[in-house]
């Protein structure tokens, strides 16, 4: 089978919004029918509102082009990514962004898998 469209090609460092001082920027590169997604992220000195958790229903993988950040998780614990490190944010996993870099932006490359159900969660522990 010979595909109609054409590639589509790119640079994760621009095109796209800019953050401003405390804000992300996510662009969608590419979305499947099956709910998998890869997106770029820009954040400027961002960090999840106190109080507030990501806690999604699907694994994430996160990879740090450019920049800093820190995660925090809901146990205490906290890890520092800089450029060339990832993350792989299990289903579930209760986690938040303490703070990315305040002095430039922080490049994010993610991808998000399909929905996994809660109920496939719980078995597998």
């Amino acid at each position: 089978m010979v595909s109609s469209e054409p590639p589509i090609f790119g640079r994760l460092s621009e095109g796209g919004p800019r953050p401003a001082p405390g804000e992300e920027c996510f662009r969608k590169l590419l979305a499947a029918p099956c709910g998998a997604r890869v997106e770029r992220i820009l954040s400027h000195g961002a960090s999840t509102p106190p109080g507030s958790w990501y806690e999604q229903g699907w694994d994430e993988f996160v990879l740090v082009v450019s920049g800093a950040a820190m995660l925090a998780f809901e146990d205490g614990g906290e890890r520092r990514l800089e450029a060339g490190d990832y993350a792989i944010l299990p289903a579930f996993c209760r986690h938040r962004v303490a703070w990315t870099d305040p002095a430039g932006e922080t490049l994010w490359l993610a991808v998000h898998m399909p929905p996994r159900m809660a109920e496939t969660r719980a078995a597998e522990t």
